[in-house]
């Protein structure tokens, strides 16, 4: 069931993503070559405490016999999700995936960065760029009217157009109310299927891109998910609010 959301439900989540926003600057100015994941985390971790929000990943899902466990999602060149930060160091080249999530009074924001650490990497700048543009070509269809697939195509269609696959096992979805809501955002589809976009819908819209091919690993740890391939992947993403004005994004400030 789709919860759509009022003026002052949105509001709530502005704060929330906003919090997702500075957790993010932290962790970017941070970067660097030598620092763990673990470190990162605990920057991460305490921009959000300290703005009176939850790290909403960690011991996530509750109840589970593995709950994940830390604040933030971190996932290495050919990782393309669920990181688990740990004592691994960034080296110099590193493309370095980011997902944070904050709650807030009852209100959630979500959103990813990728970055390359060090020295230049052109192959996973390019696969960074495109992985950003894929998320931007999906939210100028997200308008009122349109269908949720029409989101999807248009991510897929950049994607391959610039010689990417796009991973199909996981997706976008609804956000506000609780970490993971309805309706699923697929990064893949042809256009005009699945709901309809109406006003106060709310969307973490996340490109999951692959240099080589779509195919992935389930790590050992329950978690992390990997290239099949062994090739990098890049993720980027952001909460949007679907509005009579055209969509606005909430973790970009």
């Amino acid at each position: 069931m789709i919860a759509l959301k009022n003026d002052k439900e949105i509001q709530k989540i502005k704060e929330a993503s906003h919090i997702v926003f500075l957790a993010h600057e932290a962790v970017k100015n941070a970067l660097r070559v030598g620092i763990t994941t673990r470190e990162l985390d605990k920057i991460a971790e305490e921009v959000i405490i300290k703005n009176g929000a939850n790290p909403s990943c960690k011991g996530y899902p509750k109840g589970s016999k593995n709950p994940f466990p830390a604040t933030c999602c971190i996932s290495i060149n050919d990782e393309i999700i669920h990181g688990i930060p740990s004592n691994r160091k960034i080296c110099s080249g590193d493309l370095v995936s980011v997902d944070i999530v904050a709650d807030k009074d009852g209100y959630f924001g979500d959103a990813t960065r990728s970055y390359v650490v060090g020295e230049r990497n052109e192959e996973a700048e390019k696969l960074i760029k495109v992985t950003e543009e894929c998320f931007w070509e999906g939210v100028k269809n997200a308008v009122l009217g349109n269908r949720i697939s029409d989101i999807s195509y248009a991510i897929q269609k950049h994607a391959e157009q610039n010689g990417y696959s796009v991973v199909r096992e996981f997706q976008g979805h609804g956000v506000g109310f609780e970490m993971h809501e309805d309706p699923g955002v697929p990064n893949f589809g042809k256009p005009g299927r699945g709901p309809r976009l109406q006003e106060g819908m709310v969307l973490a819209i996340e490109p999951m891109i692959n240099e080589g091919k779509r195919d992935i690993i389930e790590n050992d740890d329950g978690w992390t998910i990997t290239t099949k391939d062994g090739k990098l992947s890049a993720h980027y993403e952001n909460t949007i609010v679907v509005t009579r004005e055209g969509p606005q994004v909430l973790t970009l400030g």
